[in-house]
């Protein structure tokens, strides 16, 4: 399994618009992060998890040429107003591309993408979408990958991480991390777990909080994503432990037997 991280920033992406901050301002490649989205590659078959509004830049700069399907963790704009940039996928295959998420999230994105949605497109060149509905715990099969789905609390609502075998967590956009995903999780080979900054947020776990979890999981690997503007890439990476570390941009690592290596 290759894990390319497409992006490892918040919402509003680093630089911000209208930010002079130091990090805003840093020269330092691994400051600067688009919105949060993995793209996972298993042998022949490649998985999006979501699409962000710089899927474009993002596809681009990581040279993807297929996507087999793609699971939503939830329907925030910063995680799912790249759905629109997936029509290529769907052009030079003839086919719809499955969407893989919460009942909430496919209502939703039937809502924001309805002439995705239905049995045949309006127009010429518009992308055409497969909806299917996960439930909290879930374990099933997408374009090749076993996964089990992870619910999780981001402030007061249920977003999905994402399990994949005993290869990778990913657990981003969460406040809370239930003892039970703890240990289903627990001794995974790799974790990308959010950690926003140091100061408190209602919906995101801090970085301190991110280390706790990290501390209870015992990844061989822990990778920090979905870091705002607070969060200076080389500072952060200082504090931690040697088996966590902050994930960045175009960062690439392969997992297989229970070994992990870096790529890129």
């Amino acid at each position: 399994m290759r894990v390319t991280f497409l992006g490892t920033g918040t919402s509003h992406g680093i630089p911000m618009i209208g930010c002079d901050c130091a990090v805003c301002r840093s020269d330092n490649p691994r400051n600067q992060r688009l919105r949060p989205s993995v793209y996972i590659e298993n042998g022949s078959q490649c998985l999006l998890v979501d699409a962000t509004p710089d899927f474009r830049a993002q596809a681009l700069r990581a040279n993807i040429r297929q996507v087999d399907a793609v699971l939503i963790t939830h329907t925030h704009a910063d995680h799912v107003l790249g759905l629109d940039d997936l029509r290529v996928f769907c052009q030079r295959t003839g086919r719809k591309l499955p969407i893989h998420g919460s009942p909430h999230s496919i209502e939703t994105i039937q809502q924001m993408f309805a002439y995705a949605c239905t049995e045949t497109p309006a127009w010429p060149g518009l992308p055409s979408f497969e909806l299917h509905t996960l439930q909290p715990d879930q374990q099933c099969e997408v374009a090749g990958t076993a996964f089990r789905v992870l619910p999780l609390l981001h402030g007061r609502m249920t977003v999905y991480g994402f399990l994949f075998g005993r290869d990778l967590a990913y657990v981003t956009d969460c406040n809370v991390v239930s003892a039970d995903v703890v240990e289903s999780i627990r001794g995974v080979t790799v974790l990308v777990l959010d950690a926003l900054r140091h100061r408190p947020h209602p919906t995101h776990l801090t970085i301190d909080q991110a280390r706790d979890v990290a501390g209870q999981v015992g990844a061989k690997l822990t990778l920090f994503t979905h870091l705002c503007h607070e969060a200076e890439h080389e500072a952060v990476e200082k504090e931690l432990p040697p088996q966590v570390r902050v994930a960045y941009d175009g960062m690439q690592i392969e997992v297989a037997n229970g070994e992990v290596r870096q790529l890129a």
